[in-house]
């Protein structure tokens, strides 16, 4: 398509891919989609990105990115049939992460029809200068049908100019205030003797929207670690969550978000934690032994489910209860293969914790070249009240006979005894 043009799409559910080139020096970029009535949000509920990734009406989902064979993509879903009646266009956008898009290679956006597989519209993108944010397309209602339209407008304020201009409000750091300059305190009055005041209870009140945060953290080997409480996490619920796909496209697998899933062969992957609390306590939290913890009581840590089969969209997830982070003294999440596969190699694995409160923090797996069939992914340490996540990334071999979860707390010194367990 042509910058500038529209085509009809079906009203069914739309996979749209952006995708450039990868190399050196390349920026990272991020997809996000906003929903707009008379050319604004609604409220920021409205801006679906990756530290917003479903919006409320199940319309529009972030599944995230994929890189591989010299290529990155970061993916939308978008139900037409679900967006809201008032609801006349969903903006589909990226933003520059550590450069601009005049740095990004080859980029376009894709629109794919779920259901039969076909392409329904692309734009490939050129002439980036130094823009930061770009429009490349838009869905948008025409006389009762939907349309997709290529935009290719860029913006050189990065994520924040882009959601400012549709109506979002971002948080923004703060910012200490002079100290107003000291008054003369009123006299004061002589005591009064009053009737006790008749107390009415206030109506209740919504509490206040919480601005919508733009910044993210990723761990590399070179800065492995962050604390949570400089991002902000110090309170609320956090998810771990796992990105899984198949590096190789062997015949009868395929991948989806959370896990990697079989669809001939049933791969069982399970996100696990041990844990320690302050008072010497020790445990772990577990889909074997139906172990999945507790969020209000200790441990502080539950696990959502047991996904099987591949079937839900999210895969498994973990969740630590940062209001009692006082209670941890450390806690090490890792995932282990129950069946289906012998080894790690050939999957490819994104760790994404996000703080119900603060930056999201994300880091990425090196490939496994061992047979390893338990890895380490981050140790959650208390250090003096602040929780510090620490990228692991290890991948271990169990010895002949021995389980991964002792493998995993032989490794770390964890101490625990182990029983034989199922699911």
């Amino acid at each position: 398509m042509a910058k500038g043009s529209n085509a009809p799409v079906p009203t069914t559910t739309l996979r749209v891919e952006f995708g450039w080139r990868a190399g050196t020096g390349v920026p990272d970029a991020d997809a996000s989609a906003l929903l707009l009535v008379g050319g604004k949000v609604r409220s920021d509920g409205d801006f679906v990105f990756y530290n917003q990734p479903v919006h409320s009406s199940g319309a529009v989902r972030h599944e995230g990115k994929r890189d591989g064979g010299g290529r990155v993509t970061d993916t939308l879903v978008v139900d037409l049939a679900r967006v809201e009646p008032a609801v006349e266009t969903v903006v589909l956008a990226a933003s520059a992460d550590g450069g601009t898009f005049g740095q990004v290679p080859d980029l376009y956006i894709e629109v794919r029809d779920v259901a039969q597989g076909r392409v329904v519209a692309r734009f490939d993108s050129t002439g980036a200068t130094v823009e930061t944010a770009f429009v490349l397309g838009e869905f948008y209602r025409r006389q009762g049908a939907w349309k997709f339209r290529a935009v290719g407008q860029g913006y050189d304020s990065g994520l924040e100019g882009l959601a400012t201009d549709f109506g979002i409000a971002v948080d923004e750091p703060q910012h200490t205030s002079p100290a107003p300059n000291p008054v003369a305190a009123p006299p004061v009055a002589p005591p009064v003797t009053v009737r006790p005041p008749v107390h009415h209870a206030p109506p209740p009140q919504a509490p206040p929207a919480q601005p919508v945060r733009l910044t993210k953290v990723t761990l590399t080997k070179a800065a492995p670690s962050v604390s949570l409480a400089k991002q902000g996490g110090t309170s609320g619920a956090m998810r771990v969550n796992l990105n899984w796909e198949v590096r190789k496209q062997f015949s009868g697998w395929g991948s989806k978000l959370g896990r990697a899933v079989a669809l001939h062969a049933d791969l069982d992957l399970d996100l696990c934690a041990l844990f320690e609390l302050a008072d010497g306590r020790k445990g772990v939290v577990q889909a074997l032994g139906n172990a999945f913890g507790a969020l209000h009581q200790p441990p502080y840590i539950h696990l959502d489910g047991d996904d099987r089969t591949g079937a839900t969209a999210s895969g498994e997830n973990l969740t630590i209860n940062l209001d009692h982070t006082q209670d941890f003294r450390r806690i090490l999440v890792f995932v282990t293969i129950y069946e289906g596969a012998r080894s790690f190699a050939d999957l490819h694995a994104t760790v994404t914790l996000t703080p119900q409160y603060g930056a999201p923090i994300d880091f990425s797996l090196d490939e496994c070249t061992v047979p390893s069939t338990v890895c380490a992914l981050a140790l959650i340490t208390n250090k003096g009240g602040d929780l510090v996540v620490q990228r692991e990334a290890r991948y271990l071999v169990p010895e002949r006979g021995v389980s991964p979860q002792r493998t995993v707390d032989h490794t770390y010194g964890w101490g625990m005894n182990w029983t034989p367990g199922r699911k």
